[in-house]
């Protein structure tokens, strides 16, 4: 701040001295000029030192990061010289400063407001401006009556000083313990997150192994001859060792995300991309009808592979489990402005209004069965929306119910 009150008070005086190039008649002719056009040049040279200064004790703090005693000591005596500017133009405008007060008063309603003082500063600060007053007085062998008027009128003008001054110090006093209250709480809560993702990686980490095991017993015991009501309950007992693993899966992927510090990215042409991810869905299963309808090309966008083909797997999985047999996704790739536009679109049965605003809440209430009976964890859109955030890109989603659902992906592009 003080740095920038430097640089306007140099601009100011620069101003004046370019007043004086181009109206010199006029300007020159006017009651004290000598001593306006030598104090014009002092402001000035006073001006760049302080603007030099301000800036060498800006890069020192960045490196720093914390304030110095000289820090304070520079911004104590620009403010005194700053006044003392203000006091000794009302001098210069009249002889008598109590019929015009206006710089005065000008310069100590901006230093009250921009700088933040502790209490013995300003009591220093006043004491100090007070002397330069009354020294200023007696050089200008002020009549001794005039010189009690104008010191009382000082004295009005300090007092507002003071309490202006120490009005803006209890408010930003306030508003630097609010921040770093709010800063404090920003640590809890990241530190609360923090735990809470590695306690739910372990958790799900430690309940792969017995769910394994069960799974394993269940398939020897298929091995032998059982009846069939046995053999159902094994086929309920593995479904739902899937289910439990596919939970399992979607925690510990939950969990990766959040700690997870370095998100490698690498420039990826997304048509050959999706490609890819299409022709392997199609391998795997040959009635998917899966269709790459592409706008532009080639598309570059910084992406994670792994995790980005996953965001795509679980949206085409999704249409999939959401929409008749036979039914065609199509994956639409185009650009909007500076981003690249990734669509994944079903004609399925859509998702009701109530539901669409909470679909990517972890574990939301939106989740449901697939046609064929498919289980839902309620973690699979969440994931997609926070590999989606660290992209950089922004996730939508629009569905009408009966008519099917649009997934709009948005993200960065980048030139080729």
């Amino acid at each position: 701040m003080v740095r920038v009150a430097c640089f306007i008070f140099l601009l100011l005086n620069l101003i004046i001295r370019l007043l004086y190039l181009i109206f010199p008649v006029s300007l020159t002719r006017a009651e004290n000029f000598p001593e306006f056009n030598m104090t014009n040049w002092v402001f000035i040279a006073s001006g760049i030192v302080f603007y030099i200064i301000s800036n060498i004790l800006v890069e020192d703090y960045r490196k720093r990061k914390k304030s110095t005693a000289i820090m304070a000591l520079f911004v104590f005596i620009f403010s005194l010289f700053i006044i003392s500017c203000g006091m000794y133009s009302s001098f210069i405008a009249t002889g008598d400063p109590r019929n015009s007060l206006t710089l005065y008063l000008i310069s100590l309603i901006i230093i009250s407001v921009l700088c933040v003082f502790e209490f013995y500063e300003t009591v220093i600060l006043l004491v100090s401006v007070e002397l330069l007053f009354t020294m200023m007085l007696m050089l200008n062998h002020t009549d001794p009556t005039e010189m009690v008027y104008n010191q009382l009128v000082s004295l009005v003008l300090l007092g507002g000083f003071y309490l202006i001054s120490r009005y803006f110090f209890s408010s930003k006093a306030n508003y630097f313990l609010q921040l770093n209250e709010i800063n404090e709480k920003n640590h809890e809560i990241e530190r609360g997150s923090e735990l809470k993702s590695q306690l739910l990686g372990m958790v799900a980490h430690d309940l792969r192994n017995p769910i394994a095991a069960i799974e394993s017993v269940a398939m020897l015991m298929e091995m032998d001859d059982i009846e069939p009501d046995t053999q159902e309950n094994l086929g309920f007992i593995k479904a739902s060792c899937v289910k439990a693993r596919t939970i399992i899966e979607d925690l510990l992927e939950t969990a990766r995300n959040e700690n997870m510090i370095e998100f490698v990215m690498h420039k990826t042409e997304l048509n050959k991309f999706i490609t890819d991810i299409v022709e392997m869905w199609k391998i795997q299963d040959s009635t998917k009808n899966i269709e790459l309808i592409s706008h532009i090309s080639p598309a570059y966008a910084m992406i994670n592979h792994e995790k980005f083909q996953r965001v795509l797997d679980n949206l085409i999985n999704n249409a999939f489990k959401f929409s008749k047999e036979n039914s065609v996704v199509e994956i639409f790739l185009d650009h909007k402005g500076p981003n690249t536009i990734i669509e994944v679109k079903d004609k399925g049965i859509g998702i009701s209004p109530e539901k669409l605003p909470i679909i990517f809440d972890p574990f939301t209430k939106a989740g449901r069965s697939g046609l064929k009976g498919e289980q839902s964890t309620g973690l699979g859109l969440s994931i997609v929306k926070q590999i989606i955030d660290k992209h950089k890109g922004k996730i939508q989603a629009e569905s009408e119910e009966g008519k099917g659902s649009v997934f709009r992906i948005e993200l960065p592009a980048c030139d080729e």
